[in-house]
């Protein structure tokens, strides 16, 4: 059967070269696309029948039916590094140049290889040739080429122009701009980044990168930086007040304060308070002011209340403040404060350590007024500070009063320079601070001495 398949083929090619010779005609051999093509589509010829899929013709009337060439692996390869190279466009010029030469037939074996038989050349290959660049192509780049000479040659021009003068860089900007119409995206974008950027003071400008003129920092001095006092040490204040406040005609008793078998001589108390950096305590909370009251009688005003305060102006003044503050003690005083027997005093004693002095507060009796004053007005008002109890018990109403959390804030800022005016409320806030304890213990006294009335009355 299949002997008689391929006698037919040979039969069929031998007509078809007959056909061909005496046509004078030129067959045109199918591309690799052609024969791999679908059906339908075969050699074109003078009356070839289409051979997509190797259908033979014998003499007789018998047809022989073969199966579709398949592709061989090196066919396989040699279309791949085709595919690689880029050379579709060669294969159409192959095939009309390999025109003149005979088609070849395909002669399937029994394992699916297809060989091509030629009667001129033995096998024919099919050469690709390199793609080559259309006149469109060829014009476009010479375009590109002419339009970046021309950007290169404005770039030249506008690296010689001045900073300052903005009609030449607008002058340069429309020169640009007009020879960009031929001038491809890329090129364009080009161009309009160099005209953008002029020269090296203009892209300064563009950044913000001009020079600032750094002027010197002035000094910071205020007008008013009048602190009341003198001054009897370097940067350390003594304010003197007196207050026209005889002391008790007798022996003030210490009942308010759990002490009934105890009193105190008027001119032995020390009403204290100080002004502080912070509320935080420690190593580095300060005490910059130290304000003291006592009776005391003075030779011209008679008797009265002696108010003096300390006021360092200066971090150097910290010593001679301690001394002073020493001086004003004698082993028979009496502090009293509000609160200082847990802030003011340890504040005051870890200072004196600080400065490797000996502390003279522990060996003194304090009376703290802050915990008799909570025993008996605790729920009256809303709260126990000493603000609170001498506008509701004492009836003194503070005008222009700095609170004491803002006396830090005022003392840094005079140190840095700044006006003293609230340096001045923060003397005065704790001159009425010492004034009002020394009206709260007579008042506490007075308390509790009509209470012990009222209570002896009630046993009659």
């Amino acid at each position: 059967m299949f002997r008689g398949m391929f006698r037919g083929m040979s039969v069929s090619l031998e007509k078809l070269r007959a056909l061909k010779r005496q046509a004078g005609a030129k067959a045109v051999a199918p591309s690799l696309g052609e024969a791999r093509g679908g059906l339908g589509r075969g050699a074109v010829g003078a009356g070839v029948p289409a051979a997509g899929f190797g259908a033979g013709r014998s003499n007789g009337n018998s047809k022989i039916t073969c199966t579709p060439p398949q592709s061989s692996p090196a066919l396989r390869a040699r279309e791949e590094a085709e595919a690689e190279a880029g050379f579709g466009a060669g294969r159409s010029n192959s095939s009309s140049s390999n025109s003149s030469s005979n088609s070849s037939s395909s002669n399937s074996n029994s394992d699916g290889d297809s060989n091509s038989d030629g009667n001129n050349n033995g096998n024919s290959k099919i050469k690709g040739t390199p793609p080559q660049s259309s006149p469109a192509l060829r014009a476009r780049e010479e375009a590109e080429a002419e339009a970046g000479a021309a950007a290169a040659a404005a770039l030249t021009k506008a690296s010689v122009l001045t900073a300052g003068s903005r009609s030449e860089s607008k002058s340069g900007s429309a020169l640009t701009s007009a020879e960009s119409t031929s001038i491809s995206p890329l090129t364009e974008a080009s161009t309009a980044a160099t005209s953008a950027l002029q020269s090296i003071d203009g892209l300064r400008r563009l950044l913000g990168l001009r020079g600032k003129a750094v002027l010197p920092a002035a000094a910071r001095h205020s007008f008013d930086r009048e602190v009341s006092g003198v001054e009897i040490s370097p940067g350390l204040r003594y304010i003197e007040a007196l207050m026209p406040m005889p002391a008790p005609a007798f022996d003030l008793s210490l009942a308010f304060a759990k002490r009934s078998d105890e009193a105190v001589a008027p001119r032995d108390l020390l009403f204290f308070d100080t002004e502080t950096t912070g509320l935080a305590g420690g190593t580095g909370t300060r005490a910059f002011m130290i304000g003291a009251a006592d009776w005391h009688l003075h030779p011209v005003h008679g008797d009265c209340l002696r108010v003096r305060q300390l006021l360092m102006t200066t971090m150097a003044a910290e010593g001679a403040m301690l001394d002073v503050f020493t001086s004003w003690l004698s082993p028979r005083t009496v502090l009293s404060s509000y609160n200082g027997r847990c802030y003011d005093a340890p504040l005051l004693k870890t200072r004196y350590r600080l400065a490797r002095k000996v502390e003279p507060l522990s060996a003194l009796d304090h009376v703290d007024l802050l915990f008799p004053t909570r025993r008996r007005y605790r729920g009256t008002w809303e709260n126990c500070r000493l603000a609170t109890i001498e506008r509701e018990l004492l009836r003194i109403v503070r005008e222009d009063d700095l609170p004491g959390s803002e006396a830090p804030a005022a003392w840094l800022n005079y140190l840095r320079g700044g006006s003293a005016r609230n340096l001045r409320r923060v003397a005065a806030h704790n001159h009425q601070d010492v004034v009002t304890l020394a009206l709260l213990m007579t008042r506490l006294v007075a308390e509790e001495q009509r209470d012990a009335e009222i209570e002896l009355d009630q046993t009659r």
